[in-house]
């Protein structure tokens, strides 16, 4: 059973399907923490076109880079995160309920496949016990009919039954062949692989057991445990989780930001000092003597450089904190359509769960009817059986004496045969039928 289940491929996608939910759910829990996000852009402007470090028009050509970085906090509108946590939490266990109903489904249906093997295994020794007997009755009527005691009529039909009886043989053995590899398959082990079967014994108290337990209490123990019950369950607490998380959305929501940048431009310039000093003349005079004296004055021509990168950075950050109000007033009805679905996913798992109960509930019935009934069916086929094999070693002293025909002899062999073959139906339906009773009391299926 555990290799069955560790190499399952439906069990394994399960088992990212809940992998996902875990970073579902992990992912809304990490919401709750604020946010935090930094950008940069770099690109280079050719034209007239605003530094962006002064602001002004500017008409060459330059490179520029404006890092930010920005963080934000809900203060208000907690219940549809955590809805949303909640619900996530939910649809995880329930990922995790249908992956324990899904093993124990593999399990079942393992069983199944090893007892339909066993019970083709059963029927090729039952066949191969025939031909032996049809073997051992040719060679005995061969000498009576060598011996003058009967015709050769009855040789023809001994040989006739053998031929019939080889035929049921191989017919055991196809069969048997068949359900090997159907029962690898469901193992998925390689074909080539070897395998020998090992029969259980049914035992008399598990009978007693069968006829004793009541369907309603076998019903309440598998309502109690099934990972498909409990799994319909969570998706409907899930469900109202997700309501209320979608009904949370019609309130107001509000939220701190902090935000935090600066920028780059390679054609910023700063003075670096002051070269040599000039005179020049001004607009002015000053009148002396009829005469015009011109005015001069000092200059002190002033010597620029790029601002390097590092201090335009530093001097230019700024920082700006908002207080963000978010009101649903009207978004295209998005929220109230939101909340609409949310009721009718609600109203699908509680129809779900009903329906899943219902179902589970009318399998336990089916089983426990047909489990009682196989012990009633493996009883008669052991009486049936018994009393075969007793006619037919009457029949068999009674030929040796010449007391009955060949085709009488035949035909309680044919009836043994069938007694026999009905034996091992029996048996292993009666095996099964347990096994179904096991699965839904949440026993481990062990063969």
């Amino acid at each position: 059973m555990r290799y069955a289940i560790d190499h399952n491929i439906t069990i394994r996608q399960d088992s990212l399907n809940a992998r996902l939910a875990r970073y579902a759910l992990r992912q809304s829990e990490l919401s709750q923490i604020p946010s935090l996000n930094a950008s940069a852009s770099y690109g280079r402007s050719f034209g007239r076109s605003i530094n962006p470090t002064t602001n002004q028009f500017v008409e060459s050509t330059y490179d520029f880079l404006g890092p930010s970085a920005s963080s934000n906090v809900l203060l208000f509108g907690w219940m549809q995160v955590r809805n949303t946590i909640a619900r996530n939490k939910y649809s995880l266990e329930a990922a995790l309920a249908d992956l324990d109903q899904r093993r124990d489904d593999i399990a079942l249906n393992v069983a199944n496949g090893y007892l339909a093997a066993l019970l083709a295994q059963e029927q090729i020794n039952v066949a191969r016990s025939q031909v032996d007997l049809s073997m051992a009755l040719l060679d005995q009527t061969r000498a009576f009919a060598g011996a003058g005691r009967l015709p050769e009529l009855n040789v023809a039909q001994q040989e006739s039954q053998l031929a019939t009886d080889s035929a049921n043989l191989i017919n055991a053995i196809a069969s048997y062949n068949s359900s090997i590899l159907d029962l690898k398959t469901l193992l998925n082990l390689d074909f080539g692989e070897p395998m020998v079967l090992q029969a259980p014994e049914v035992a008399a108290d598990d009978q007693l057991r069968i006829t004793v337990t009541q369907p309603e209490e076998i019903f309440l123990t598998a309502r109690s445990h099934f990972g498909s019950i409990r799994g319909n369950q969570l998706r409907v607490a899930a469900a109202e989780k997700g309501l209320a998380a979608a009904k949370s959305g019609l309130y107001p929501q509000l939220s701190l930001s902090y935000q935090v940048g600066t920028n780059f431009a390679s054609n910023f310039q700063r003075i670096a000092g002051y070269g040599d000093t000039l005179v020049a003349p001004t607009a002015n005079f000053l009148q002396f003597n009829n005469d015009r004296i011109p005015i001069f004055q000092y200059i002190q021509m002033p010597t620029v450089e790029n601002t390097p990168f590092g201090d335009q950075i530093k001097n230019n950050v700024r920082q700006s904190v908002v207080l963000n109000l978010n009101v649903p007033i009207f978004n295209g009805w998005q929220t109230r359509y939101g909340v609409k679905q949310a009721q009718v996913n609600l109203a699908s798992a509680q129809l779900a769960e009903y329906n899943a109960e219902l179902v589970l509930k009318q399998s336990v019935y089916k089983a426990h009817n047909d489990a009682f009934n196989a012990v009633q069916r493996y009883n008669a086929a052991r009486r049936a059986d018994d009393a075969a094999k007793r006619a037919l070693d009457f029949a068999k002293k009674r030929y040796d004496l010449g007391l009955t025909s060949t085709v009488d002899l035949l035909v309680t062999k044919n009836s043994e045969f069938a007694a026999a073959s009905n034996l091992v139906g029996a048996k292993y339906q009666l095996l099964f039928r347990l096994k179904v009773i096991e699965y839904y009391q949440g026993k481990e299926l062990k063969l």
